[in-house]
């Protein structure tokens, strides 16, 4: 498939709202509408970088390895929330999405993975945030853990390790316990292909 230039934007203007910690700008574009016409848009974009995130199956443990860390956005959304159950996941920051997902997955969990194999890749928020998230899967053994996890220490992260049956993850996500949208991804093509049998 051949991706078009889309012809139905023009006169963009872009106004750099916040760089604090990554950066959100304010675009002003035309935009010609079905009918043939134009309309003048306003929208906010934020810019977080892109990710990747690998859902972790321990085969001799029978078990997925996966992470509970605060989340303060969820928290403002929802009080009673604030700590998510996730997949592996970080940002790339100038590393390929192999690289950074094997670099994640030692740093949070504490597992040095062999072989991961990319699955697909999406935008998770496209109404507001550039973000592509490349999607990983893994399978490791014990001797494959060389570490204790809990993220990188210049990162205050505080993440728990957690060991879930694939069963009970799939349980946990009907239940409300598993809510973040890459984790049910991965666990849902999991299962539609029977990763795990």
């Amino acid at each position: 498939m051949s991706i078009l230039k889309n012809q139905n934007i023009k006169n963009i203007k872009k106004e750099l709202l916040s760089d604090n910690w990554y950066t959100l700008n304010k675009f002003t574009f035309d935009y010609q509408k079905n009918d043939g016409t134009w309309e003048t848009q306003h929208r906010e974009v934020y810019n977080c970088g892109d990710a990747a995130a690998v859902l972790i199956f321990n085969e001799e443990k029978n078990k997925l390895i996966l992470t509970r860390q605060f989340r303060m956005p969820v928290h403002c959304n929802d009080k009673n929330i604030g700590m998510m159950i996730e997949v592996c996941a970080g940002l790339l920051e100038g590393d390929t999405p192999e690289v950074c997902a094997r670099k994640e997955a030692i740093e949070e969990t504490g597992y040095k993975l062999d072989k991961i194999e990319k699955v697909f890749e999406a935008y998770m928020v496209p109404g507001t945030v550039t973000q592509k998230v490349h999607f990983f899967t893994a399978v490791c053994t014990n001797n494959m853990r060389i570490g204790y996890g809990g993220g990188a220490e210049n990162e205050t992260e505080n993440i728990e390790v957690l060991e879930i049956t694939f069963t009970k993850a799939l349980e946990m996500i009907k239940s409300g316990e598993i809510n973040d949208a890459k984790t049910i991804m991965l666990l849902q093509y999991a299962q539609n292909v029977q990763l795990f049998k």
